[in-house]
């Protein structure tokens, strides 16, 4: 490419971004997921062991949070198309948003209403709501920065190594945190209440420091002007879902994606305690989650630029699907269950394809967006980010379920800590490799119907460029 068409490219909306752009671009979803993830890992135990909730109140607490979700997600997504802040269309709900839910998100963690419901529900709807606020401008973000694919590619790469790094901080860290600040060392007990306190509040401060690290690298250059999106409304959802059919398989790809990744992690710690019987291996066994996208994510440019962006999807989920089947064989072998090296290896394979795959389904987004911005002259990026966290959201509220199904059916002993039946062991093995490679097949074959290639998708971009100079 020469530097006329450079310019040229940079001038029609292929704007290149710096690597301290990216970063600082990434650092946005490690700061949401100092707080999400430490809520969705945590919150439960913190409610019924700590606060002193039960778990059936707790529960139905999660659903009415989903459904709540499912009503406001929407209503931003329709708000921040159609409002133009002075302080940048989307990246201003980085600091609006992110300084109360800093405040809930240290609240959510706080037992001095110990074992008030309503406080419980007041704090933790007031987070979710909170972080929606954040979270659908900051997907919008990402489409705004360039329509340049392989700049999007790049980002999302530093993007998903960031929000593993933020995982891998919240998993592996906070126990270790909340132990040396308990007086009795432990987590889950009532005298940990202040060391829950005081771990969120810096964890939370810390993510708020991220959140405006993230304002200040981060620039809207690709975004319609106030007349053109004056008339942007809620309904506009579902009437782009009807007519945007990338959108929708990007759609049915994140529930099953996030179904799958909610079920496996969630009987993680099962797997280990009572299947594996090397409770004291947890950490390591949850860390290997995160680990790969260390090696993997900085990789995922070249690796697409080699054998294409559908093929690279099938390769890594036909890996993560093998990782899924070398669990299930150490597991069912005598001989090779008591190997834990194996069990750790088989989760790095797993882990491997369920990050590049699930990691890289972000750069769609900016793509179905452009799409539907060809078809019909609205590029109302926090509407499909809205209806994609719907989606998400769906998927992770199915993963919460299946796995409470599946206990009870097996006949899970909740009151015995070391053992469980032969059929129990089978049920929590379902969760861990059976019921994820089977979505996971699924979720290749959505895929596979997802049409928008890169030379497409510039095409379209060229297109869009050309009406606007027009």
């Amino acid at each position: 490419m020469n530097a006329e068409t450079k310019i040229s490219n940079e001038l029609k909306g292929f704007y290149k971004l710096s690597q301290v752009q990216r970063i600082g671009f990434g650092s946005g979803d490690l700061a949401q997921n100092l707080i999400y993830q430490t809520v969705s890992m945590y919150l439960l135990i913190f409610y019924t062991n700590v606060f002193g909730i039960s778990a059936a109140a707790a529960g139905v607490m999660f659903l009415v949070v989903r459904i709540v979700d499912v009503i406001w997600d929407p209503i931003v997504g329709a708000f921040v198309d159609k409002s133009n802040p002075k302080m940048g269309k989307y990246r201003s709900y980085l600091i609006l948003g992110g300084v109360p839910l800093t405040g809930f998100a240290i609240l959510c963690f706080w037992n001095g209403f110990s074992g008030s419901l309503l406080y419980a529900y007041i704090t933790y709807v007031g987070l979710s709501m909170l972080y929606t606020l954040i979270n659908v401008p900051y997907g919008a973000l990402n489409a705004s920065l360039t329509r340049d694919t392989d700049e999007i590619t790049k980002l999302t790469a530093v993007r998903m190594f960031m929000a593993n790094l933020g995982g891998l901080a919240v998993g592996y860290g906070v126990p270790i945190v909340v132990q040396h600040f308990s007086p009795d060392g432990k987590i889950n007990s009532k005298e940990s209440g202040e060391a829950w306190f005081i771990t969120m509040t810096i964890y939370a401060v810390v993510g708020l420091a991220m959140l405006i690290f993230c304002y200040t690298q981060t620039r809207e250059r690709v975004v319609m002007n106030e007349k053109e999106t004056e008339n942007v409304k809620v309904s506009d959802l579902w009437t782009e879902f009807k007519h945007n059919g990338p959108l929708r398989v990007l759609a049915f790809f994140f529930i099953t994606a996030f179904a799958m990744m909610a079920i496996g992690n969630s009987a993680g710690s099962y797997y280990m305690i009572y299947n594996v019987q090397a409770p004291d291996m947890l950490p390591y066994f949850m860390a290997l989650g995160s680990i790969p996208a260390f090696i993997f994510m900085p990789l995922v440019p070249a690796i697409k630029r080699a054998i294409g962006k559908k093929q690279m999807f099938y390769v890594f989920l036909t890996i993560a699907i093998a990782g899924m089947a070398m669990l299930y064989i150490i597991s069912v072998v005598p001989a090779l269950k008591t190997q834990i090296w194996l069990v750790l290896v088989a989760q790095f394979v797993k882990s491997t394809g369920v990050i590049v795959a699930t990691g890289y389904m972000w750069a769609l987004v900016p793509e179905v967006i452009s799409y539907g911005e060809h078809a019909t002259g609205k590029r109302i990026s926090g509407i499909v980010n809205a209806l994609t966290g719907i989606f998400y959201k769906a998927g992770m509220a199915l993963g919460g379920i299946v796995p409470g199904l599946v206990l009870a059916y097996v006949g899970f002993d909740k009151d015995n800590t070391t053992v469980q039946s032969a059929f129990a062991e089978q049920g929590i093995l379902w969760l861990v490799a059976i019921i994820p490679a089977l979505l996971l097949i699924v979720a290749m074959f959505v895929i596979s119907k997802y049409e928008l290639e890169d030379d497409l998708i510039d095409k379209i971009n060229l297109e869009i460029e050309a009406r606007h100079k027009n």
